[in-house]
């Protein structure tokens, strides 16, 4: 498999965050050769994980690829795969207030820097992730049309992360593009990992050293009442008589997973930034009364255990950085995916060579 030889292909990673993409693709096989972000805090994150990566923090609309190149000893079309995650909170489906979908946000165009980097580099593959809506999103098809000019042959689909082994539902979009070949997405795994599979690694919080595991929680009164009631192994505060239930919970009929625990025997729902905070999704620990940790929510986005989160700005916000990740596990398998089809194309050329 690709992860036990020597690493053979390249890539870089745009929009890099903690590092969940980079982490995948080396999974993969691919040497990641560098990194751009400019969050401070996702930077540092990554630092600490990947060290042996060249970190660019900076705007990318101000990172000059040729200026990359040069660092990394590169010419036009040596680099093997070019990926990213750009912003995605402009593409959401969810409403505004005032009942519309499209948002004005200035970091939907970052789209485009893919193909500005992807002009200069000129790499044989390209892989991208982001939110569904950007599949019905003129971004899109002007991205891919820009692709298309470079010779690269693209498609997008969406899919769940918890068809490729990861621990959680999570539909998200994937753009593949090639001037290898016409690319081809991973397959879906057999079968769903499920919360007890992913958490089973970790010891009981207040027996672990780990500072995002083990942490004091306040919650009110009311709050804690609450959540003690909630049925075990997948309940809802639905499943509450009314009179049980909060007040602004009486009042309001949606968001009904808020307050909701996980089950152990099926995936996650989505872990978003909010995945500490039970009166933001279905975040309550399947059977103990609390909120699930940070180092759980890292876990069922499919970082490993030891890996580490600069936590200098308190817990929230190392909590975006997780929800905000590429989750590795699904990063792997199509990465992996463009990873055979540059080795196939290897050996294609070394035997046209030797013909």
């Amino acid at each position: 498999m690709p992860d036990r030889q020597k690493h053979r292909f390249s890539a870089i990673d745009l929009f890099c965050g903690c590092g969940g993409l980079s982490l995948g693709l080396r999974k993969a096989g691919f040497k990641v050769l560098a990194a751009v972000d400019n969050d401070p805090l996702s930077v540092n994150t990554y630092r600490k994980n990947h060290r042996r990566t060249l970190l660019i923090e900076n705007d990318i609309q101000s990172v000059e690829p040729v200026a990359i190149m040069q660092q990394l000893n590169l010419k036009a079309g040596d680099l093997d795969l070019l990926a990213g995650c750009p912003p995605c909170q402009g593409f959401s489906t969810l409403r505004t207030f005032n009942g519309a979908y499209e948002i004005d946000e200035p970091m939907n165009d970052l789209v485009f820097e893919f193909a500005r980097f992807a002009r200069v580099l000129l790499p044989k593959t390209l892989m991208m992730e982001n939110v569904p809506g950007l599949m019905n999103d003129d971004r899109l098809r002007r991205l891919r049309r820009r692709l298309r000019t470079l010779g690269y042959k693209c498609d997008a689909k969406v899919f769940d992360a918890a068809r490729f082994g990861v621990a959680q539902r999570r539909r998200r979009m994937i753009l593949l593009a090639s001037r290898v070949d016409r690319p081809v997405f991973a397959m879906p795994t057999r079968r769903e990992r499920t919360v007890a599979e992913a958490l089973r690694v970790l010891l009981e919080p207040e027996n672990s050293e780990d500072p995002i595991h083990n942490y004091p929680v306040r919650r009110g009164d009311h709050v804690l009442s609450l959540i003690r009631r909630i049925p075990k192994d997948g309940g809802s505060r639905t499943d509450l008589p009314e009179e049980d239930q909060l007040e602004c919970h009486r009042k309001f009929d949606g968001f009904k997973d808020i307050y909701g625990r996980m089950a152990w025997r099926r995936p996650a729902p989505t872990i978003t930034g909010g995945c500490i905070n039970p009166s933001k999704g279905r975040f309550v620990h399947p059977e103990e009364d609390r909120a699930i940790t940070l180092r759980e929510a890292a876990v069922l986005q499919g970082f490993p255990k030891g890996y580490l989160f600069d936590l200098a700005r308190g817990r929230y916000p190392v909590a975006q950085m997780i929800g905000n990740a590429f989750p590795p596990k699904f990063a792997e398998h199509h990465a992996r995916s463009l990873y055979r089809q540059l080795e196939a194309s290897l050996q294609n050329r070394s035997l046209t060579a030797l013909s």
